[in-house]
């Protein structure tokens, strides 16, 4: 074995050991802010995957779209909304998760299964190298034209939901006077509350 090869191989078990320890935490954490951060190194680390696999193109939408937008849309979501919740027990608990371990039980064996008995052509196909970034325009936008423009709606209705989210409440009254609140009352100064009018 050559070097190139110990260390891509090295490069893959250090990288697929984040994707599945971060994977695991996005998941089991508590804390959500927590979770959004280790849900952007696995997206990270997956990206080091398709760079192992001469894919440069897909690592760098990897990283642009989900990384740079969908992760950062969900943070961004998280931090604005700031809903606090009383903790209450969850009904049936125990129940759901035997049925969410026994669905996942059966992906991990239907992957394992695939991985195991598909025959996987050793070594891959040749890159083309820097004709694959052409290659994949000229598909995108003929062969695959529809699923390109559906996950851009898809994107933008994800943008669309966490403005909602994060949207605050207006108050339809002035908490001092009781007057409504227009345009012109917020922009009009007035007096600060907080004066000291014993002095005058």
């Amino acid at each position: 074995m050559t070097i190139a090869n110990s260390t891509e191989l090295i490069c893959f078990f250090v990288l697929a050991s984040v994707v599945v320890v971060g994977s695991l935490g996005v998941v089991l954490l508590e804390n959500i802010v927590y979770s959004a951060f280790l849900l952007g190194g696995v997206f990270m680390a997956v990206a080091g995957l398709y760079l192992l696999l001469n894919a440069s193109f897909v690592a760098a939408a990897q990283v642009l779209v989900y990384v740079g937008a969908v992760n950062v849309l969900i943070l961004f979501a998280i931090m604005l909304v700031n809903k606090r919740e009383a903790l209450k027990p969850i009904e049936g608990l125990q129940v759901r998760r035997l049925i969410s371990g026994f669905v996942c039980a059966g992906l991990l064996a239907l992957l394992m299964r695939v991985a195991l008995i598909t025959p996987w052509e050793v070594p891959g196909p040749t890159s083309i190298g820097e004709e694959a970034t052409i290659r994949i325009g000229e598909h995108l936008f003929t062969d695959y034209l529809l699923p390109f423009e559906l996950a851009s709606v898809l994107l933008l209705m994800a943008m669309i939901g966490a403005i909602v989210l994060a949207r605050r409440d207006v108050i339809s009254s002035d908490v001092g006077t009781g007057r409504e609140v227009t345009q012109e009352l917020i922009e009009k100064t007035q007096e600060p509350l907080l004066v000291d009018k014993s002095s005058t």
